[in-house]
């Protein structure tokens, strides 16, 4: 499929990930990644380029990610993200209407060993994970003949990078994200009816590994 390219220099690209497509290659995807479309890009394109991972958003996550062309820009970056100088931040819609206009959540995640591929809170042998919250707006999604589903859109800031976190947090404040198959935001009445994953990167900033200019890339959510 065609990437939708944010922004691009001999380093690195910012695109625009589209909800539904997983980044790496895994059971059941093998050539319907990112990572096949990118490496597609390269050769249609003649750019030398790879695809080492910097970072990664979940398969129902849309929105912005950051990809280095080759592995020393890679190196670079995954230095700014292991030493949380990347500021991320993701718009979702939630189940129910929150009752704080904004808050931190802060609750370690491991695996879960009994129901993969799901994270679980672990305070005893969990890494340390912390997320902040803003309350966008408070809505009602209007459903002919029943109730209408009251929602909240919020801005969500993780200032670690656990797998699965914003998901976890959310849920544990009791308004899961709506959409997610694994904790929680399919299981209200008509919430089943979610199209997708309602979670968006759309705010990413970073210092460009090379020319050390500050980089604020936006991109709108669709929701």
């Amino acid at each position: 499929i065609p990437l939708d390219i944010v922004y691009e220099d001999g380093d690195l690209l910012i695109l625009n990930k589209a909800p539904g497509v997983p980044v790496h290659p895994g059971p059941g995807h093998f050539n319907d990644t990112i990572g096949n479309f990118l490496l597609n890009y390269y050769n249609s394109e003649g750019i030398e380029g790879d695809f080492p991972p910097v970072h990664r958003l979940d398969r129902g996550t849309s929105g912005l990610m950051v990809i280095a062309r080759n592995k020393g820009i890679n190196a670079l970056l995954c230095q700014q993200f292991s030493q949380r100088t990347v500021a991320k931040v993701y718009t979702a819609l939630l189940c129910g209407h929150l009752a704080e206009d904004e808050g931190i959540v802060e609750a370690a995640i491991a695996k879960d060993p009994a129901h993969f591929p799901r994270m679980a809170l672990c305070a005893r042998h969990g890494k340390p994970a912390r997320s902040r919250y803003r309350v966008i707006d408070r809505l009602y999604q209007a459903r002919e003949g029943e109730r209408a589903l009251a929602l909240t859109r919020v801005t969500l800031t993780p200032e670690t990078g656990r797998t699965h976190q914003l998901r976890i947090h959310c849920q544990l404040l009791g308004y899961p994200i709506l959409g997610c198959d694994l904790y929680g935001g399919r299981e209200l009445p008509g919430t089943e009816c979610a199209p997708r994953l309602m979670l968006h990167a759309s705010e990413l900033r970073f210092v460009h590994p090379v020319s050390h200019e500050p980089m604020h890339i936006q991109q709108a959510s669709p929701f």
